[in-house]
């Protein structure tokens, strides 16, 4: 897959996990990604302000990036909230802090807007539920953009 060569390792681990399934077990792993989505630290839950929604997701979702310092190498932090009963939702934003937390702001930002379409779930979800994630991803990269003062 060509795109995946464009991904940060651990994404690109991702992407190659979901792909070598058939497309229930793909929704099974994007279910088990739900699951593991960290909870907000203390900080964040208290102050649910600090967080950004997500209008292109169906269900109520909201990030916030931390970036430690200013320029491309600075790390990221990633940071979810989304409720127990949007498992989709739930998923796709823990397949985002799984890929991408930790990582550079450069390297988040080198990240293809379509990704979503790397996991083939296409045929699974719909479209409109595909388009949640990338609008995620497009905050996200924003954040990135504007906290590591790289606009």
């Amino acid at each position: 897959m060509t795109e995946s060569t464009q991904l940060p390792e651990a994404f690109a681990a991702i992407v190659a996990d979901f792909n070598a399934m058939s497309p229930p077990d793909r929704v099974q792993l994007l279910l088990d990604f739900s699951e593991g989505l960290p909870a907000l630290p203390e900080r964040l839950a208290s102050h649910p302000e600090l967080l950004e929604p997500v209008p292109e997701c169906q269900s109520p979702i909201f990030l916030t990036v931390e970036v430690d310092g200013t320029g491309p190498q600075a790390p990221v932090a990633l940071f979810f909230s989304a409720p127990p009963e949007a498992p989709t939702t739930r998923g796709f934003a823990g397949i985002l802090a799984e890929g991408l937390d930790g990582l550079s702001a450069a390297q988040i930002l080198a990240v293809p807007a379509d990704v979503s379409t790397t996991l083939g779930l296409a045929e699974v979800i719909s479209p409109l539920r595909l388009r949640g994630m990338t609008g995620m991803l497009a905050r996200i990269q924003r954040q990135v953009r504007e906290k590591a003062e790289l606009v």
